[in-house]
């Protein structure tokens, strides 16, 4: 399952991290990320769905 979610957190991160954690802090800030750039977006939901 982590597969998975690593494929979607590269195509949309906020969703990688919604599917592992749901409507918390890390999604927030991942949304934040997201909209700052793309690249830290995807950095951080890989590591949030790497280390959970």
């Amino acid at each position: 399952m982590d597969i998975i979610r690593i494929i979607i957190a590269i195509i949309l991160p906020p969703v990688g991290v919604f599917l592992q954690v749901g409507l918390g802090l890390q999604f927030w800030i991942n949304i934040v990320l997201t909209l700052l750039g793309y690249i830290p977006g995807i950095i951080h939901a890989i590591w949030i769905i790497a280390t959970r």
